[in-house]
């Protein structure tokens, strides 16, 4: 083996199976092999990583950098660049951006966006609604990631399209083994249950909790596991909030239904007594549930009901985050910079162990995704996504600090222990010790591979019933013309 570009030395290399003291050789961008220092080549440059731990970057399933439209949010910049602060390699960006990402036209704008100005590698999902789904095969071909279908409402206010148009963007997407993540919770429950809290004068932030009671997940991650087993198409369950779906989703994968899903930070770590001291600030959707919620979500990543940790990395203003009704609160914070430095916190309490988050965070969203072994590894053949952390530091989470534009925060002023002190994508430098020192641009679409498409009951789909020869086929032949009575 001739030199290589670098080698990262001294650190203990993880993975979801094992941690192991190992230096790992990249040139051109990727992994070209893992083992003992003295078996590898002369390197011109070497990282020394002793006491410290290797793993594959994150890969976050679910973040909204805002851009276009609400740049002064957070743009791609900001959002990239708090996403390598954070330890964070790939990130998969959602639609509800203005315009939405519903058509090729915004698409393209939205890739020349990410092309400028993204420091890691990204997806970006296309939007499936009601008066789009004949743009999903065009949208697929100019390079959307996955789809988005918001069955409730959001920022951005789109509305949840009918069950009908949904299930027909679900037979087209199970026709191209194309993943489609839903915002699982019931649109007119929500609705209607808001327009009565505000009739009542509720205006306090546990208003929000109770217009979206975990029924209104329960009833919709239901429905869109029987569209996805109906269809064979699949399904990514967005930001799990609760613990009262999961029999369903067990049960469903069980079946053998392809359904993977996420939660967040939020949702295993806070409840409702912090949002009692934090009002508007933790304001998200699906909200942050009562205690008892929590520990059946980390109970459900370990047993792999949940298959991963996401953020919904959702920036806004400070002012628009601590308005005094909590309707007028938006709903989101952002989380991509700080979700790495939290999970480690657990590695470090005991509560999960370094090989479990390195799965969750990295490895199982690289397989739902058709990135692995691309992405999700570190083994030769693989993109050098790398991010050195060091358990041993510690510092107090402070919202002014972030990177993002977004300098409010749920996690302001909590102590954290284990850090990301170096991020690598695609074997350049992006973070170093906190501090960007790579050039926004370099950040590419991800290459993905999916399995085969496996669509099911495809005889009675929209597009088989309406066919030219929809008649003839029910029939098994032309029918007879009508007799036209006397």
């Amino acid at each position: 083996m001739t030199d290589v570009d670098s080698v990262i030395t001294g650190g203990k290399v993880v993975t979801p199976d094992g941690a192991f003291e190992a230096s790992i050789a990249i040139a051109g961008g990727t992994i070209v092999a893992v083992g003992p220092r003295d078996a590898l080549p002369a390197a011109r440059e070497t990282i020394d990583a002793a006491g410290k731990h290797v793993l594959p970057g994150a890969i976050d399933s679910h973040v909204h950098f805002r851009a276009p439209g609400y740049d002064y949010k957070e743009d791609w910049q900001t959002g990239t660049g708090a996403a390598a602060r954070g330890g964070v390699t790939t990130v998969f960006e959602m639609p509800n951006t203005k315009p939405p990402t519903g058509t090729v036209e915004a698409l393209r704008q939205k890739q020349a966006i990410a092309d400028a100005q993204a420091y890691v590698d990204y997806g970006i999902y296309g939007l499936l609604d009601e008066n789009n789904i004949g743009q999903l095969e065009a949208l697929m071909d100019a390079g959307v990631s996955s789809f988005k279908c918001f069955m409730g409402n959001t920022f951005g206010d789109l509305p949840a399209p009918s069950d009908g148009a949904m299930l027909e963007g679900f037979e087209i997407l199970a026709r191209r083994g194309y993943r489609c993540t839903v915002h699982a919770e019931n649109a007119s429950i929500m609705a209607r249950r808001q327009a009565q809290l505000e009739a009542a004068g509720r205006t306090d932030p546990l208003a929000h909790l109770a217009a979206r009671p975990e029924v209104c997940a329960m009833e919709a991650v239901g429905r869109a596991i029987i569209f996805a087993e109906w269809t064979g198409a699949r399904l990514h369950i967005a930001h799990k909030s609760s613990k009262d779906a999961l029999y369903l989703i067990r049960d469903a994968k069980r079946r053998g239904v392809d359904v993977t899903v996420e939660t967040c930070p939020q949702y295993l770590l806070l409840s409702t007594e912090d949002m009692k001291v934090q009002g508007g600030v933790m304001r998200v959707n699906p909200p942050i549930r009562e205690p008892g919620h929590q520990e059946p979500l980390w109970q459900a990543l370990r047993e792999g009901v949940v298959d991963m940790i996401a953020t919904d990395h959702a920036p806004h203003t400070p002012e628009e985050k601590t308005r005094a009704s909590i309707w007028q609160c938006d709903c989101g914070f952002p989380g991509v910079e700080t979700q790495m430095p939290l999970m480690l916190t657990e590695v470090n309490s005991g509560r999960i162990t370094i090989e479990e988050y390195v799965r969750w965070s990295s490895f199982n969203p690289a397989k739902a995704w058709g990135l692995y072994p691309r992405k999700g590894a570190i083994q030769p053949g693989a993109d050098a996504d790398l991010v050195v952390v060091d358990l041993a530091a510690a510092k107090m989470l402070d919202q002014a600090s972030l990177f993002s534009k977004s300098k409010i925060s749920p996690w302001h002023g909590r102590r954290v222990r284990g850090l990301p002190v170096l991020t690598m994508v695609r074997g350049r430098v992006v973070m170093r010790d906190g501090k960007l020192v790579a050039s926004p641009g370099w950040g590419k679409p991800v290459r993905q591979s999916m399995p085969p498409p496996q669509p099911r009951n495809v005889d009675k789909t929209t597009a088989a019933i309406t066919a030219p020869d929809a008649v003839e086929r029910a029939y098994g032949k032309a029918p007879a013309p009508r007799q036209k009575r006397a």
